[in-house]
This record gives structure tokens, sequence and C-alpha cells, in this order.
């Protein structure tokens, strides 16, 4: 029996305003916490070199698309990605004005893409691609699924995460499928990119927090206690948000997996009726809140 397939129309948009530049956006926007924050704000900061991996990769097998579709997808696919580098480079350079030496972090992105891209082929790029779009897409999903993952978030600062996480379940399909009918990516390259991303990921995400509450002012000792208390919370094996995202990841090891198997979150559409009525990202991020379970 063939699969359900879940595939939402790409739509892109442009010109959102967050209010990221607002004087009022707290330091430390997830509910007042140092850590939580500054795991989001590291993660991030990888977005705008990544985005521009993610296109480069697609793009190197576009002339090789036949399928119309599925051009028009890739089309769509590297408008959102664009989209999505311009606003986190705009949130990077709040961070910049707050005394966080960003461009570390934004090098060390940069040089780790160009690096792939000029040593490794072009079809473990799509394969690292495509393994990538699938954590972002499950890290949508499972951010923005209950509402107790960005309880007491800025509103402003949660509207972004909320728009990204949007586009990136509306495209979560693109590049695997050009890894699987344009490159002829087999299971083996697939699953050897996919365990690549997850342990580069999860390294980065423990290791990048660290340096930027060094440049918040916190001594050893006290982010040391911060990394105690935020653990269980970041890694734990049942509640931790890595720990939570395995299963999903795990799903991609499946001979027959593909993206499209997925359903989209549940509240998905009350982000898009409330931003289709209304225009406003900020609204809908409200909306898709209030519907989380």
């Amino acid at each position: 029996m063939a699969k359900p397939e879940y595939q939402e129309d790409i739509v892109v948009r442009k010109n959102l305003d967050f209010q990221l530049d607002a004087d009022d956006i707290p330091r430390y926007w997830m509910a007042g916490d140092a850590f939580k924050t500054r795991v989001f704000d590291a993660v991030q900061s990888t977005f705008p070199d990544g985005e521009r991996y993610f296109i480069s990769a697609v793009r190197a097998f576009r002339d090789r698309i036949t399928d119309p579709v599925l051009l028009q997808a890739v089309k769509d696919f590297s408008m959102q990605e664009g989209q999505h580098g311009q606003v986190h480079t705009s949130y990077n350079e709040r961070l910049r004005r707050q005394g966080i030496s960003i461009d570390g972090f934004t090098r060390h992105t940069k040089e780790i893409t160009e690096n792939r891209l000029q040593t490794l082929s072009a079809e473990y790029n799509i394969a690292m691609t495509a393994a990538l779009e699938h954590f972002t897409a499950m890290m949508a999903d499972l951010f923005f699924a209950e509402k107790d993952m960005l309880e007491g978030a800025d509103s402003r600062v949660r509207a972004m995460f909320a728009w990204h996480a949007i586009e990136e379940m509306e495209h979560k399909a693109v590049a695997f499928d050009v890894m699987q009918k344009v490159a002829n990516v087999g299971y083996g390259l697939r699953v050897t990119a996919m365990t690549h991303a997850t342990l580069g990921f999860s390294l980065y995400t423990v290791i990048a927090p660290w340096h930027m509450l060094k440049m918040d002012g916190y001594s050893t000792r006290e982010r040391l206690t911060m990394y105690a208390k935020g653990l269980p919370w970041l890694v734990g094996p049942r509640k931790g948000v890595l720990g939570r995202l395995l299963p999903m990841i795990g799903s991609y090891y499946k001979p027959g997996f593909h993206p499209n198997h997925i359903p989209t979150v549940h509240n998905y559409r009350a982000w898009l009726d409330a931003f289709v009525a209304t225009g406003d990202p900020m609204l809908a991020a409200d909306a898709m809140h209030r519907a989380a379970a």
C-alpha cells in the first residue's frame, strides 16, 4: 500500500518585518533563560551561509532537471532560502550590537560550506543538504507543535522562527527529490551524509553557546552551572531537544523514507490562514502558538 503524501504549496514570502531592530527585545528573549537563548542564537547564526550552501548544492543539478514541476520547486526553494538568509543576517546584526563577535561564528560556517563545495562531490553536497533540510524540518515540528517549547519567548523572535519553520515544512522534499531523482544518490551515501550532519550539528549546538555566553561576560564557573542546568533540556534522552529529535532523524535511515511521508505539523494551517488573512507574520505566529498542543 502506498504511503500518504503530505506536501504543502511552496510560497515565496518577501519583505516580512519582524521588528528585529526593536530596542525592547530582551537580550535573553527565551523566557529570560540565557542558556536556551544562546542555543537558538548560535544555531541561527549559521543560517545565512548555510542557506547559501543549500542553494548552491541544489543548483549544481539544475541543468539536469527535466521535470518542470521539480524545476519550479527548485526555483521557489532557492527564493525561500534566500529570504531566510536575509532575515537571519539582520538577526546576526542584532547579536553584534549586543557585543557578540558574530563574525567568528559566520566565518566558521562559511569556511566549512565553501570547503565542502570545493572538495566534496556534488552528489555528497546534495546528500548533506537533503539531510540538513530534514533536520530543520523536524526541528520546526519539534519547536512549534507544542506550546511549552517556546512558551515565554519574545513574540517577535518567535515569529521569525515560526515563519522560517513554516517554509522549511513547505520545501522539505525539494533537496531530497533532486538527490534521488536527478543526482541518483543511493542509500549508502544518503545515510552517511545524515550521520555526518547529525554529529556536526550536535557538537556545534553544545559547543557554540559556551562561547556566546563567555562573550556575554559569564565566568567559567557560571557557564558550567548554566550547562549543568540546561543540558538536560538540550540533550536529554527523553525530553531534551536532541533526544526528541533522534527518532525523527532515525526515520531518515529507513530505505523507503521520503519527507512527504511525514505529516505537516498540525498547526501549520493556523499560521497559513492567519497570514493569508492579515499578511502579518507576527499575527500568524501568534495563531500558530495558540493552536499548538
